[in-house]
């Protein structure tokens, strides 16, 4: 190589530029020498999870058996409540016996319970229900791969730490199992992984498809939008938001034209459902906001209306913070925002903020202490409930260390207030992590990503973009600007 273009080799490699196409270089790391190592990791937490289920599975999910050992999953009931050991059909086929009568989930979700009933078919009547488990939990833990292969690609150089961090998580080996959310968990990694490697399109058509699968994916447009306009980047924003709508729709589509009533159930379900045990209302309702549990309309307010508050106060940080918030930062806090003053916050709902944590904040004491409180929180929702099922007072908090330092069981579950500080607990810590990731934002130099002359690994066409709109550069030259007083 001459010495011109050894000259001009080194200046690309020190401005970040890739000499095909004169974008900023690429963050990532080598994945590829830890894939092995992540996935056998997360494999094996998986196994584990799986054997921390068996004691209930021995005993076909019997209710008191699953509160008592804390290894409660909903894949068991619904495969029989649901009609899937009828043979019927989500959203086509409805059922009877209860106030729903479709598959509550959206189509994708459905679409994979459809698909692991088609692949028990060939066991026997009575082993079908106990293999429609088993063969989800399959799926559920590959799918658990996917997460944690493309969280570590997504984090750059730190591809590593963020892979182990969610892999060892305890929050993965308890929820893992109790519901579907690893499918969406998964698929949203997989936008965040092709948005980072900047294919915009891509990365829309996998977030459409994660908004196929749950809900709350939905939320990540407006952080990605912010994002993008802050930078000027319209067109990477025009093709991911083709690529979502044109996925969502591919995916709605068919079944919103054959199976209107069971397509909208999920959204008739999420409007009219009360307050779950786990949402900050089951513990404000003991607490002086008691209407709230009884008026359904009001609840749905003061949660969105407090979303709608945060979601505000977020806009207003991505786009005066004094540097870009990094898209992982971003999409933590609105996920958080959303959850936070939610009616619902199930066990599982841990997975959707799992691999966001890390990326936004991949410091281990802050992201130990909620796994802790996460920790905390699923065996005190599984006890509580089994003294609501046995109405029994349940152990106070003296008994419930006792019975805990004897690694057992409280004999008849806890009672209420033992369960409203482990809600605290999980609550508390979220938002104090949320509050971490605000500091980072607001001095970026704390931020440990950015430590080292990163920019942001997972932003994609924003990695190390310059600001086309900056709230922070308004005052600035509004203040420049501003008539010197004589």
């Amino acid at each position: 190589m001459s010495s011109s273009a050894e000259g001009i080799a080194m200046s690309a490699a020190d401005t970040g530029i890739d000499e095909a196409d004169g974008s900023p270089s690429s963050r990532h790391g080598p994945l590829t020498p830890f894939a092995p190592v992540l996935t056998g990791l997360t494999a094996l937490v998986c196994l584990l999870g799986w054997l921390q289920k068996r004691p209930c599975a021995s005993a076909n999910f019997d209710f008191i058996k699953t509160t008592t050992n804390a290894c409660y999953t909903d894949i068991y009931p619904l495969y029989y409540v649901r009609g899937l050991s009828d043979g019927k059909i989500p959203y086509f086929d409805s059922f009877a016996g209860t106030d729903i009568h479709y598959v509550e989930y959206p189509v994708l979700a459905g679409a994979l319970m459809q698909l692991v009933a088609w692949l028990v078919q060939p066991f026997g009547m009575d082993a079908r229900g106990m293999a429609f488990y088993n063969v989800t939990a399959l799926l559920l833990a590959v799918l658990a791969v996917v997460a944690v292969l493309a969280t570590a690609y997504v984090a750059g150089r730190r591809s590593l730490r963020a892979g182990l961090m969610v892999a060892l998580s305890p929050a993965l080996l308890l929820t893992a199992y109790i519901n579907w959310d690893l499918l969406a968990v998964a698929l949203t990694a997989l936008a965040l992984a092709a948005w980072s490697a900047r294919r915009p399109a891509l990365a829309g058509a996998m977030l459409g498809l994660t908004i196929a699968a749950k809900f709350y994916p939905l939320l990540f447009l407006g952080p990605l939008v912010l994002l993008c306009v802050r930078a000027g980047q319209w067109r990477a924003m025009g093709r991911l938001l083709a690529g979502t709508a044109g996925a969502w729709l591919l995916v709605n589509l068919p079944v919103m034209l054959f199976a209107w009533d069971g397509w909208k159930e999920f959204y008739t379900f999420s409007q009219g459902r009360g307050i779950d045990w786990g949402s900050i209302f089951f513990f404000l309702q003991e607490h002086g906001l008691d209407k709230a549990a009884s008026d359904t309309d009001l609840l749905n307010l003061l949660g969105t209306g407090t979303f709608l508050v945060l979601a505000a106060g977020i806009a207003v940080l991505a786009l005066a913070a004094p540097r870009r918030p990094r898209l992982p930062q971003l999409m933590f806090l609105v996920l958080v925002a959303f959850m936070l003053p939610n009616k619902v916050w199930s066990p599982q709902f841990v997975l959707w903020l799992l691999p966001l944590a890390v990326l936004a904040r991949p410091k281990l004491p802050a992201f130990v202490a909620w796994q802790v409180a996460e920790v905390v929180y699923f065996f005190g929702i599984w006890w509580f409930l089994l003294s609501v099922s046995a109405q029994t007072a349940g152990a106070d908090l003296s008994g419930t260390l006792s019975a805990v330092l004897s690694f057992d069981a409280p004999e008849g579950g806890i009672d209420q207030g033992v369960y409203h500080l482990a809600l605290l607990a999980r609550f508390v810590t979220v938002l104090a992590l949320a509050a971490l990731v605000v500091w980072d934002i607001l001095r970026p130099s704390g931020d440990a990503v950015r430590s080292d002359g990163t920019d942001d690994p997972a932003g994609g066409v924003l990695d190390e973009a310059e600001d086309a709109v900056s709230l922070g550069r308004w005052r600035g030259r509004r203040r420049t600007s501003a008539p010197v007083p004589a």
